[in-house]
C-alpha cells in the first residue's frame, strides 16, 4: 500500500556509501557527524522519546535495545528527553564501541549501557528479553525475507517495538536533495537520497509484522521526512490511525 505522495510503487534498496567505509575513514567520521545533525533537524530523538513517555505500561520501558546503534549518540539524546529512570540499554552494532561522550550522557541520565558488537540477526537469535527494541534509520537497509526475519526475531524479544525510518515520499525526496544546505558532505548527500528511495510509506511495515492477536501497531507519517512504526504487545485496542494487523 502506498500514499498519493509515494515516489515509487516499490522500495528500491541500494548500497549506501557510509556502510562500505572503514569506521575510521575521514569520510565516515564526517558522515556520522552529518547524521547527528540530520537526526536533530528531523527530530528523531524527540519522536522516540514521545513514544516512550506515552507508553501505557505502568512500569514503562526499563530494559531497551537499539539495533544498529552506531556510536550510541542517538539513544543518548533520547535519554536526555525522557523522565529520569533506572534503565538498562544494549547498543547493538557491527562496529564500535560507542563514543565515550554517548555512554557518558547515558550514564548522566541514569541509563546503564552495554555494547554488543554483533550482526543484528546473530544478536536477536540469542538475546534475552527487552521491554523495548528501537530502530532509528535502520530498517530501510533490509528488504524481502531479511526484513521479515528481522521483525519476527525482534517481536519474539520485546513488548514494544519502535522504528523511525525515512519516509518514501516526494517531500522527503525533495528535502534529501537539499542536505548540502546544512553542511552535509558528499557521502551524506548521496546516502540521503538512497535512504528515501529505500524508505517506507503507507502500512508497509505493518503488512510484514508477525501476525498475532497479542500485538497492536500503528504506522504513520511522523513529519514530512519521517515514517514511524510502533508495535505494542498486549496493547488492546489499536491507537487512532493504526492499521489492521490481525
Amino acid at each position: 500500500m502506498t500514499t498519493p505522495q509515494s515516489i515509487s510503487p516499490a522500495r528500491v534498496v541500494a548500497p549506501e556509501i557510509l556502510d562500505g567505509l572503514p569506521a575510521e575513514d575521514a569520510r565516515a567520521l564526517r558522515s556520522r557527524r552529518d547524521l547527528r545533525r540530520l537526526n536533530r533537524f528531523m527530530g528523531n530523538p524527540a519522536i522516540v522519546a514521545a513514544v516512550l513517555k506515552s507508553d501505557p505500561c505502568p512500569t514503562a520501558a526499563t530494559s531497551l535495545a537499539e539495533l544498529g546503534a552506531g556510536d550510541g549518540w542517538f539513544l543518548s539524546q533520547v535519554a536526555a528527553l525522557v523522565p529520569p529512570a533506572a534503565r538498562r540499554v544494549t547498543l547493538v552494532d557491527r562496529q564500535g564501541p560507542p563514543a565515550p561522550e554517548s555512554t557518558g550522557t547515558l550514564q548522566k541520565f541514569g541509563w546503564q549501557s552495554t555494547f554488543a558488537r554483533a550482526d543484528v540477526f546473530d544478536w536477536l537469535q540469542t538475546a534475552g528479553w527487552h521491554d523495548a527494541i528501537i530502530c532509528n534509520l535502520f530498517l530501510h537497509h533490509f528488504e524481502g525475507p531479511d526484513l521479515i526475519r528481522l521483525l519476527k526475531l525482534a517481536a519474539d524479544k520485546c513488548r514494544l517495538f519502535i522504528a523511525v525510518e525515512p519516509r518514501r515520499s516526494r517531500p522527503a525526496l525533495f528535502f534529501s536533495r537539499l542536505v548540502w544546505m546544512i553542511g552535509c558532505s558528499a557521502v551524506t548527500q548521496h546516502d540521503a537520497v538512497v535512504s528515501v528511495r529505500a524508505g517506507f510509506s503507507g502500512t508497509e511495515l505493518g503488512a510484514v509484522w508477525p501476525e498475532s492477536k497479542n500485538w497492536a501497531w500503528e504506522e504513520k507519517e511522523a513529519n514530512l521526512a519521517n515514517h514511524l512504526f510502533v508495535a505494542r504487545r498486549g496493547a488492546g485496542r489499536k491507537e487512532p490511525g493504526a492499521g489492521k494487523n490481525d
